[in-house]
């Protein structure tokens, strides 16, 4: 009897402190980070989930959601590139698709545009042609507010758009938890999915002469390549931004999805990620 009990205890001894090490809870360098089931909306991991802070492109995921919540949307419809557009890329030293003024491009591109190298002349494109109003003033301002009533509705109560593009005027925030809880939203739509989920595309537009024109667009999302699983979403980054990236994998029927926010560098955003998906598979 003696001898059994030893055993147990030696096994108990051994195998306690692997399965602690198997579940330590990462570190991560990023300010803000949070992780849910995408199939419960069980928390997985969090650290600051619920701090307000500046989003960077992240907030490219509700433009998109926006757009593909049109009632008739018609993802084929084509818009002119206009010179307030490319003016604007110019102004702010912001992301680009490098769209060019005159081009037809369809929604469907624009959102490849938007979501693959984080154009915010894309952006700009599908904020003019989906706000409404007389002047392209009233139709970005418009969407913008469709943007905010969108936050509301899906109960983000620590969100805020001031922008379309992430480039804000001060009043442009999220929180991991909130972000995580939009990616989840635009996820449920087809066109978001395979958008997002996109290495790199080619995609032929219509010039201002009638011919036409093949631009050639890579995620800045590093994840699809690095770690397996990944189906997408975002990245962003910017002076007060830091480095963000809202992430999503599916591993083995299970379906993770996170933020990390205020993240120190590129690289370091990935990794944290990183980090903490392997977390989240193992809980």
């Amino acid at each position: 009897m003696t001898i059994t009990a030893g055993a147990v205890l030696s096994a108990g001894a051994l195998t306690a402190p692997v399965q602690a090490a198997t579940l330590a809870v990462p570190t991560i360098t990023a300010k803000g980070g949070f992780v849910m089931n995408n199939g419960t909306g069980k928390t997985l991991f969090s650290k600051a989930a619920d701090t307000r802070r500046s989003t960077g492109s992240t907030t490219k995921i509700m433009t998109a959601r926006v757009v593909l919540s049109q009632s008739n949307l018609n993802l084929d419809a084509k818009v002119t590139i206009q010179k307030a557009y490319s003016d604007y890329i110019v102004s702010k030293g912001a992301s680009s698709a490098r769209l060019i003024v005159g081009d037809k491009v369809t929604v469907r591109q624009l959102l490849y545009g938007l979501m693959l190298p984080s154009g915010c002349d894309a952006a700009y494109a599908l904020a003019d042609k989906f706000g409404t109003g007389s002047t392209r003033a009233a139709r970005v301002k418009s969407f913008i507010g469709k943007m905010n009533s969108t936050a509301k509705s899906l109960g983000l109560k620590n969100t805020h758009f001031d922008s379309f593009d992430g480039i804000g005027n001060g009043a442009n925030y999220s929180t991991p938890r909130d972000l995580t809880k939009l990616a989840s939203s635009a996820m449920k739509y087809p066109t978001f999915r395979a958008v997002v989920k996109t290495t790199a595309t080619k995609q032929k537009v219509t010039t201002k002469s009638g011919g036409s024109r093949t631009m050639s667009w890579t995620n800045t999302n590093t994840l699809l390549k690095s770690y397996s699983g990944t189906i997408g979403v975002k990245t962003g980054s910017g002076s007060v931004a830091k480095y963000c990236l809202v992430f999503a994998a599916t591993r083995n029927g299970k379906t993770v999805i996170g933020t990390v926010l205020a993240s120190s560098s590129a690289t370091s955003r990935a990794t944290d990620a990183t980090k903490m998906m392997n977390y989240a598979f193992k809980k």
